[in-house]
């Protein structure tokens, strides 16, 4: 019997795959009427910005909601490209380091626990990630954080019961891809500080 297919995850590549043509046509778009002095006024440079922001997201969520198989790899430049874009004018700073060539499916997993250090850190700070040794590591650090203990525990607990919104998904989807690659979660939370491990 083969294993079935995970749907949320193609139904992540799909919209991802749909949306990130348009998007990237709109962002041309703006470029040519930029260039061609069209318009420079702050309405021109509002939407340029909101189609960067989108195509940022976009890509950041086709990693961390999308399908990967595990021979897929990505490439440390493109991880950067991808977090400095969806960062770019933002309040939260993350430092990533680590090798050059990486297993999508790895990185999926601490997209998504980015994006639970982003939940904490709605008023700003400063994100490490590392792997060392077939280990990652994520800290987030901020002077205030917004924890609700009950939605963390959705991570360590299966069991947990939490009434989670659209804005929390990625909370839900962790554990059952952490289990699906045999990996476990550590989560150490202190008085400005997040500590993540897997």
């Amino acid at each position: 019997m083969t294993d079935r297919p995970d749907l949320t995850a193609l139904l992540g590549s799909r919209i991802c795959h749909d949306l990130i043509s348009p998007i990237g046509a709109i962002g041309n778009g703006v470029e040519l009427l930029i260039m061609d002095g069209a318009s420079r006024g702050p309405e021109m440079a509002l939407i340029a910005e909101s189609v960067a922001n989108a195509n940022a997201r976009i890509r950041f969520f086709r990693i961390g909601f999308g399908a990967s198989s595990p021979d897929q790899r990505i490439g440390r430049p493109e991880v950067l490209g991808i977090l400095a874009d969806l960062t770019r004018g933002g309040r939260l700073a993350i430092d990533w380091s680590g090798p050059a060539d990486l297993p999508r499916r790895e990185v999926k997993v601490a997209f998504l626990l980015l994006m639970c250090l982003e939940t904490a850190l709605a008023y700003g700070g400063q994100v490490t990630v590392e792997r060392n040794d077939n280990r990652w590591q994520l800290t987030g650090r901020a002077p205030k954080m917004r924890i609700d203990p009950d939605l963390w525990e959705v991570l360590s607990n299966p069991a947990a019961s939490f009434a989670l919104t659209p804005a929390q998904v990625h909370f839900a989807l962790l554990p059952e891809e952490l289990a699906k690659q045999g990996r476990k979660l550590t989560v150490e939370i202190r008085e400005g500080e997040i500590r993540l491990a897997f």
